[in-house]
């Protein structure tokens, strides 16, 4: 891994959920301003849900390597979906060996209730965030990859859309809560957003 000169942060990787776009990180670049750079936001079509996260997570790869080169470490955030996108390319993929630290934030790690009722057939990504998935349960019974990453989760108590928005934490690092009321606003408030930025300026 490629460190950053001393005293400057890596790159800073955003990765999007379902029914997102990169917009959806407007607010919270608005609030780094200039005080985190090079920042990729790639954009990742997900078939409304129907391609596996895995194969979301090889096209995160493919997107940092191409911007950054196969060496140069990275921060990573994840929202929603884009966490578990996020955490599968770095446990699964190699992405361990470049990232410095991991974000996320409102993602279903444990899974979310919403996606229980959805057949893998039809929509595939969706099935991959129901509790105790294949995928979730892969990425449990192999934590060794993940522990030298820096390690962040932050979730809404009474999130519906992660549901139960309490488990939307990763089984290592810190976990703290936002103070909104609905997922949709997460990366919207300023309550929620200060917190994420102070961490990902934290050195």
């Amino acid at each position: 891994m490629e460190a950053a000169p001393s005293g400057q942060a890596p790159p800073l990787v955003l990765v999007h959920g379902l029914w997102d776009t990169p917009q959806v990180f407007n607010s919270l670049r608005r609030e780094l301003g200039d005080r985190r750079d090079p920042v990729l936001v790639p954009h990742l079509p997900h078939g409304l849900g129907s391609t596996p996260l895995e194969v979301l997570a090889e096209r995160l790869g493919r997107r940092i390597e191409r911007q950054f080169g196969p060496d140069r470490s990275v921060d990573l955030l994840g929202f929603s979906m884009g966490g578990v996108i996020g955490r599968a390319w770095i446990q699964l993929l190699g992405g361990h060996a470049r990232t410095r630290r991991f974000i996320s934030v409102a993602s279903p790690q444990r899974g979310t209730l919403m996606a229980t009722p959805w057949p893998r057939q039809l929509l595939a990504g969706v099935a991959d965030m129901k509790p105790d998935s294949p995928l979730l349960r892969r990425m449990d019974e192999e934590l060794e990859s993940l522990r030298p990453v820096q390690c962040c989760s932050f979730y809404c108590p009474t999130d519906l859309t992660v549901f139960p928005g309490w488990q939307a934490v990763l089984p290592i690092g810190s976990r703290q809560p936002l103070p909104v009321l609905r997922h949709d606003r997460l990366l919207a408030e300023p309550a929620s957003l200060q917190p994420i930025v102070r961490e990902l300026l934290r050195t």
